[in-house]
């Protein structure tokens, strides 16, 4: 537990900017990687970028991205919610997914690209591959679909859950992995009809799924309580990491150890509950190295600073607590206006995004 008094680590209010625009639940954000824009979505059917790039001093400004449907030669908003939002590795295009079923490419002016065809239903995850060829995206009508994101169109459709796909993460260019309600994780690639791995073990629902850095291992979190670490060489999970005593909502690898930027750092893995409850794992032994319960509701989202130093937590209970992942301690606390539900570092590791259920979007200024 944390010896410190609360006052020490509050985030003091000349350091936290909250960002007026939204109508209604913002439930995503992230930073661009090569500057200070951060993109929000929300269920007022746009997402936004604001330029945090300039001065810490009045508005800043915001480009709203509408998103639009054409209903008798005309664009009419689509009054659905943006659920997922990625930058591509350069930060030039912004991908969206959305409730109308539609994916969105826009430029970061704000200026739609192009549209990526229609679905059959919401939309719950989509990514760009490194390279920035191909996006994937996957929702409720149980297929991902790798999509060529210079033509806009349907490179190849994979049908092999059985109930909404929730998650997807690229392995490498051609081959990403996804997780579904129906407890399965299939790992697909490009040109190949049937899945090129299968791993099955959880007994609910697979909210969430990541590939380390050296993208050797897939970790996996579930509505069974539990996280699972599973790896290429073989059928069974190589750990099954249980502690956590409610759902665990999603996960995130340290950019620390092999083909990181960090490589003398070692690797931790963090997991996000219902349990109000922040863990870190040191995956090597599958072992919990550190237990955080500041929280006092389900936690929505972590997110490891660039340096793997220290994770950032968002929960229903308002408040964004920024750890340090060596000793566990709170170095950081802010307490907002709505329910948390994703937290981002920039690139440079000194400001941390987070989006909310009042419409708010805060960012947290960590400079000294």
């Amino acid at each position: 537990e944390t010896t410190e008094v609360d006052g020490d680590v509050e985030v003091p209010p000349n350091k936290a900017r909250v960002l007026q625009g939204h109508e209604s639940e913002v439930f995503i954000c992230a930073w661009s990687p090569v500057s200070d824009l951060l993109a929000s979505g929300s269920t007022d059917s746009t997402a936004r970028i604001w330029d945090l790039n300039g001065s810490s001093n009045g508005a800043s400004t915001q480009l709203v991205l509408r998103h639009c449907i054409r209903e008798k030669g005309q664009d009419v908003p689509s009054n659905r919610d943006v659920t997922s939002l990625d930058w591509n590795s350069d930060g030039t295009l912004l991908a969206t997914g959305s409730y109308d079923g539609f994916a969105r490419i826009w430029m970061e002016d704000g200026n739609l690209a192009r549209t990526l065809g229609q679905r059959r239903g919401p939309i719950f995850a989509l990514k760009w591959n490194k390279k920035g060829n191909y996006i994937v995206s996957a929702g409720v009508d149980k297929t991902a679909i790798i999509w060529d994101a210079h033509t806009g169109e349907a490179k190849q459709q994979f049908l092999f859950h059985s109930a909404p796909v929730l998650d997807v993460d690229w392995q490498n260019n051609t081959t990403f992995a996804s997780c579904s309600t129906d407890k399965c994780i299939h790992v697909c690639r490009l040109g190949c009809d049937r899945p090129v791995k299968t791993f099955q073990g959880h007994t609910n629902e697979v909210n969430a799924i990541k590939w380390n850095p050296s993208r050797m291992l897939l970790a996996s979190c579930s509505d069974d309580s539990t996280l699972k670490i599973w790896s290429m060489k073989q059928d069974t999970c190589v750990h099954d990491l249980q502690a956590h005593s409610k759902e665990v909502y999603t996960i995130k690898w340290s950019p620390t150890g092999p083909a990181t930027s960090n490589p003398n750092a070692n690797i931790m893995l963090a997991s996000a509950s219902f349990d109000s409850t922040v863990r870190l794992w040191d995956v090597e032994r599958g072992v919990c190295i550190h237990t955080l319960t500041k929280h006092q509701e389900p936690v929505y989202s972590v997110a490891f600073s660039p340096d793997g130093k220290y994770l950032a937590s968002g929960s229903f209970d308002k408040c964004v607590h920024i750890w340090n992942t060596q000793s566990g301690r709170l170095a950081h606390s802010y307490r907002g206006t709505g329910s948390i539900f994703e937290v981002c570092w920039n690139a440079r590791g000194d400001k941390v995004g987070a989006s909310a259920s009042d419409g708010s979007v805060c960012v947290l200024d960590l400079r000294k």
